[in-house]
């Protein structure tokens, strides 16, 4: 399915029936990521995934795609497919997504998942290299675009999965080189959004990977302390959801997604 948002398309599935549920992926990846599990959560849930604004099929809709810009892209789908209320899984960049739209519209979530992802705003050394980043990428997409996703893996782990490095590389390389500066300058200013996890009414959860190089496992455990949120801990490093299936579709079952 194709929507439009500021005259750009946005692409978006919706599989099964059930409880309206939405799974957001992260940078500089698409819902590819999601493609083992649908199936599973499908049986239970109207399951929607979402190219983001300058990832997978979707066009680019600013120069900047800040957390709240893309929480609207993903409203307006809802609101165009006539769902009031949803559920989320947010991995990474889209767990910041979820958060900007638990905020904006929190009469809107039921259930919120944060997957491999934060609360907190970058740091001022994470804005620095963002910086950096954005230099890399007008030089060499492909080069960034390698090293960027074979970062999210452990070193240990990247001769194990080099197959589906490769596989989300040649994907991420047609993406559009300013959609993915855009969604590095959204990051970068996002804002800590720690109190909107604490004050927000639903069920909340954070699962982290215990090898995440991205997202520090400390980091997931001093977040949950402050907002009263449930941690599932993963073996993992930041791309739970492929590295260690099994154990997510566990805990989709404790959450009742399954």
């Amino acid at each position: 399915m194709i929507a439009t948002f500021n005259n750009s398309s946005i692409h978006y599935t919706i599989t099964g029936k059930g409880p309206a549920l939405v799974l957001l992926h992260g940078f500089l990846l698409s819902p590819t990521i999601w493609t083992e599990i649908i199936p599973k959560l499908a049986k239970k849930n109207q399951v929607i995934t979402i190219d983001l604004p300058g990832h997978g099929k979707s066009e680019c809709v600013a120069e900047i795609h800040s957390m709240e810009l893309m929480a609207e892209v993903v409203n307006s789908i809802l609101v165009e497919n006539n769902i009031e209320k949803t559920n989320f899984i947010g991995h990474s960049m889209g767990g910041y997504i979820s958060l900007a739209f638990a905020e904006k519209y929190p009469d809107k979530i039921n259930k919120l998942v944060l997957l491999n992802s934060s609360s907190e705003a970058d740091s001022e050394e994470r804005k620095i290299n963002r910086n950096r980043a954005i230099k890399v990428i007008e030089n060499n997409s492909e080069i960034f675009i390698k090293m960027g996703i074979a970062a999210l893996f452990t070193e240990e782990r990247q001769g194990k999965f080099q197959h589906l490095i490769e596989k989300l590389s040649e994907e991420a390389f047609k993406f559009p080189v300013e959609g993915i500066i855009a969604s590095i300058e959204g990051m970068k200013i996002r804002k800590d959004r720690t109190s909107v996890l604490k004050n927000f009414k639903g069920e909340k959860y954070m699962i982290s990977g215990v090898e995440d190089p991205i997202i520090p496992i400390t980091n997931s455990e001093k977040v949950v302390s402050l907002t009263n949120t449930k941690l599932y801990k993963v073996q993992s490093g930041h791309m739970s959801i492929n590295e260690n299936i099994d154990e997510i579709v566990k805990i989709m079952y404790f959450i009742d997604f399954i």
